[in-house]
């Protein structure tokens, strides 16, 4: 883990960004979006959600956890809500998807889009 600098420091926060979803980020990121950002949102069916998107640019208040060179972006609104989490990429037999782990969550819909604090 890696952070860059003039960034929110990655080493003072506990998210984990895995291997298996740095490997599926360096399969879909575009020239133009190299990095991937996490964040949340209210609304779902649960009073947040979380959304992710690859992205074109850091900004200068976004935590970057990089993981075997591969750049996760979190804003510091998002940040509160996903402190201790493991971002993580899965392969189910009913499909593949990146996957959000939150100790902060309350309780969260079937779809595990949506959580509740």
């Amino acid at each position: 883990m890696q952070c860059l600098k003039g960034y929110i420091n990655s080493m003072s926060h506990n998210i984990i960004f895995t291997s298996d979803a740095a490997k599926r980020i360096s399969e879909i990121k575009t020239e133009n979006e190299p990095y991937f950002r996490v964040m949340v949102k209210g609304g779902g069916c649960s009073g947040f959600q979380y959304e992710m998107k690859l992205s074109a640019e850091v900004k200068e208040d976004d935590l970057v956890i990089e993981t075997d060179g591969e750049k996760l972006l979190i804003d510091p609104i998002s940040l509160e809500y996903l402190d201790g989490s493991t971002i993580d990429f899965v392969e189910e037999l009913v499909g593949a998807a990146f996957k959000v782990s939150n100790p902060n969550a309350s309780s969260s819909c079937g779809c595990g889009v949506s959580f509740s604090v």
